[in-house]
């Protein structure tokens, strides 16, 4: 699958189970992965920057309840939504990143506006917002705006176990690692990613996991890769696993394919990382690899439709078909 412009997008990965599914649900997911690699692939066709159509990816997914980024992030330990995102150029090795969000609608859009309008790559908390605020233009939006019942009987069950995973799944992606991403090649051969997270239910003191990591969850870099990683942050970072992926392709001269199998399948698995990564290289090849039972994923084809998939053992489809 080459061509000379491509994307690629993945909302979360770990243990999605078809039993747990309804068709409704499924079908639902489905079409708004559909509609977020739509809205990058647009913007590609039109001649767009792989940044901002990674960007426009992952604002369909903030925008959705479904994923656990912007609308539907999910709470921390004192019931509040700490949100992180980070971007990155290709081009030149920019990047931009921002963690301990609460008051931002789209912080992957902010993540961009630190990349292109601060001095630095990442901000966080109060500075990042006001940074938003008092030098982009951003509103100001109350936390409940991202506050769903779904995502708060989740933090209610979490608190009853004291721990940061359930034991038992009351929906069907409960036990998945909530982050949004997307990879991008445009027509100037200039990749790019982007990645998007609420973190984890119940999450305590600040926590931040891999998303506005470079090099963790997140990485491109002309002529070889763009990266978005998914799963357990701890160990996205403790194994730079984007990083690892585009070193191995760089310097160890590895296929995508090969890269992103021997990294998400060796120390990450080893070390009880459950998770995936999405990857374009240079070519504009798309690569999707996981370790789990799930990640809903998609990309678009040479007739520009949309190909979805969500389980583990399901090849990529036509929507629809």
């Amino acid at each position: 699958m080459t061509r000379p412009f491509s994307i690629a997008i993945h909302g979360g990965a770990g243990t999605i189970e078809r039993r747990l599914m309804t068709p409704e649900l499924e079908a639902a997911y489905r079409k708004a992965l559909a509609q977020s690699v739509l809205a990058g692939h647009a913007l590609l066709e039109r001649g767009g920057s792989a940044v901002d159509a990674t960007v426009a990816a992952v604002t369909v997914m903030e925008d959705s309840e479904l994923f656990n980024a912007g609308k539907g992030s999910v709470l921390t330990h004192e019931e509040t939504v700490e949100m992180d995102a980070s971007v990155m150029d290709g081009r030149n090795l920019e990047a931009g990143a921002v963690t301990l969000i609460r008051h931002i609608k789209n912080p992957v859009q902010l993540a961009r506006d630190v990349m292109k309008k601060s001095p630095h790559a990442m901000l966080a908390g109060e500075g990042a917002e006001s940074f938003a605020f008092k030098e982009c233009g951003y509103e100001y939006v109350e936390q409940d705006y991202f506050f769903t019942d779904r995502r708060y009987k989740e933090l209610k069950a979490m608190k009853k176990t004291g721990g940061v995973a359930l034991s038992e799944a009351r929906y069907p992606d409960e036990k998945k690692h909530g982050t949004v991403g997307a990879v991008a090649l445009d027509k100037e051969g200039n990749l790019a990613a982007a990645t998007s997270t609420g973190g984890l239910t119940n999450k305590r003191w600040g926590r931040v996991g891999d998303t506005p990591i470079i090099g963790g969850g997140n990485y491109a870099r002309n002529g070889n890769v763009a990266v978005s990683a998914t799963g357990m942050g701890e160990l996205l970072m403790r194994c730079t696993v984007a990083g690892d992926i585009a070193g191995r392709m760089q310097y160890g001269k590895a296929s995508i394919e090969q890269a992103c199998r021997d990294v998400i399948h060796g120390d990450f698995l080893s070390l009880g990382g459950e998770g995936g990564v999405i990857a374009i290289d240079a070519g504009g090849q798309v690569n999707f690899e996981l370790n789990c039972p799930g990640m809903y994923r998609a990309t678009v084809n040479e007739k520009g439709e949309a190909l979805v998939a969500i389980f583990a053992d399901e090849e990529l489809q036509v929507l629809g078909s």
